[in-house]
């Protein structure tokens, strides 16, 4: 087995860790092993299975150790048990894993243990200063003075003794709060403890294999504010795609927080997950990508919506119509595609590559559409007809449209796409679109 351990602040500290910073990173770890306990002041994950998964010990350190420093970690050790490695987490000691155990820990004080530190008095007048000496005392005498934890912890940390661990159990819905080390003024402030939530968020979506579409920051006032600053405020932000990059979603959240005036200091943050979706995994590239370390153009437009407004940036979606006009319809860039609009059949007949805003009608001579000339027709008719259910409410009629569509040849223009009205009171023909 292989254990990691990431210690927290430990009560002695100047500033020590609470049960819901233990609490959120126990949660956070719990996107690299299903195996995650808390003990004291520390988290402890069972890693032996991931180490393949995550390409060996150093690439998950290298994955593991940043982001627990984010969320407060101080020190990160290795061993195989877990007692053992809270031991040399405790005592600054990462790799446990190069040198026997017991050559390890016999030269660690008594404070690394915490069964041991409740008798680091007696046992220091009786001259024991490290793990080694008490380890080397009769056992028999030890049994008889102490209680029996101390020999239990000891059995466990050199890995005589089994343990036993109360599993971190992820919960249902994402729902995490932080108190902020002091008061701030400015929305752009809150950033800072937003980004350890997020980091959070990124690994409960992690461990059920999620991404989330919209989110929300919630933030409460000091209690000395006045009173009509209200009890706080709420930022909602919204993502076209799920997602749970912490680096998008935090420079998102900033362009978002960029805008807002606080009416009072604020000292707490809660985050929300409101809609997730499920994210699916896509296998890494043994080939070079020529994109790799460039941001991807949908968080390029998501950062402009949320800077600009959502109005002003907006991408086209496609619907499940067959009146060409209305086969693609423009939607802001942060708001999620509906399911199935990246499923629409492609059109059975050749499509012009522009396409009219509004139809132009063409003069008729002799019952043949004239454009530059007189058009020949090639290939049709292609019949449309629909839009009875679309009601257009400016005017009160609705949009229906009864075509037959033919691709015409100019001698001039080259190819057109036209058509000719059905149910209109005097037929005519119009100019929708040309080929390129």
């Amino acid at each position: 087995m292989l254990w990691s351990a990431l210690k927290l602040p430990s009560p002695d500290e100047p500033l020590p860790c609470t049960d819901a910073v233990r609490q959120a990173l126990a949660v956070w770890a719990l996107q690299f092993t299903p195996r995650v306990a808390i003990a004291e002041e520390a988290v402890l994950l069972e890693v032996a299975a991931s180490l393949r998964l995550f390409g060996g010990q150093a690439a998950l350190r290298e994955r593991l150790w940043p982001g627990a420093q984010e969320l407060g970690a101080t020190a990160l050790a290795w061993a195989p048990n877990a007692l053992a490695a809270l031991a040399l987490a405790r005592a600054g000691v990462e790799d446990g894993l190069g040198e026997p155990l017991a050559a390890l820990l016999d030269p660690l004080p008594l404070t690394v243990l915490s069964a041991l530190r409740a008798h680091r008095m007696t046992l220091s007048h009786i001259g024991c200063r490290t793990l080694g000496d008490v380890r080397r005392l009769p056992r028999a005498g030890l049994a008889r003075r102490f209680d029996a934890a101390l020999l239990r912890a000891l059995d466990q940390a050199y890995g005589h003794a089994p343990q036993t661990h109360s599993w971190v159990v992820l919960p249902e819905r994402f729902d995490a709060r932080l108190e902020l080390p002091h008061r701030v003024d400015e929305a752009a402030a809150m950033l800072f403890g937003a980004r350890r939530l997020l980091l959070q968020l990124a690994a409960w979506l992690a461990a059920r294999h999620l991404g989330t579409t919209a989110f929300t920051l919630h933030w409460a006032h000091d209690a000395m504010r006045s009173r009509g600053a209200g009890e706080g405020g709420q930022l909602t932000v919204r993502t076209a795609e799920p997602t749970r990059a912490v680096d998008h979603l935090s420079r998102l959240l900033a362009e978002h927080l960029s805008q807002v005036t606080l009416a009072a200091p604020v000292g707490d943050l809660r985050l929300t997950a409101d809609e997730v979706r499920s994210l699916p995994q896509l296998s890494v590239s043994w080939l070079p990508d020529d994109a790799q370390g460039q941001e991807p153009l949908a968080h390029v437009l998501e950062r402009l919506s949320a800077r600009l407004g959502e109005a002003r940036v907006l991408r086209p979606r496609l619907c499940a119509d067959h009146r060409p006009e209305f086969a693609a319809r423009w939607q802001p860039v942060g708001q999620p595609l509906p399911s199935g609009a990246h499923t629409v059949p492609p059109p059975a007949w050749p499509q012009p590559s522009l396409l009219l805003e509004q139809p132009l009608r063409l003069p008729v001579i002799a019952h043949r559409p004239q454009h530059q000339g007189e058009l020949q027709l090639l290939l049709g008719p292609q019949r449309v007809e629909g839009g009875w259910w679309d009601r257009d409410e400016a005017s009160g009629q609705t949009r229906h449209a009864a075509r037959d569509y033919w691709i015409a040849r100019s001698a001039k223009t080259g190819l057109l796409w036209v058509f000719q009205t059905r149910l209109a009171d005097e037929p005519a023909w119009y100019l929708h679109g040309f080929f390129a």
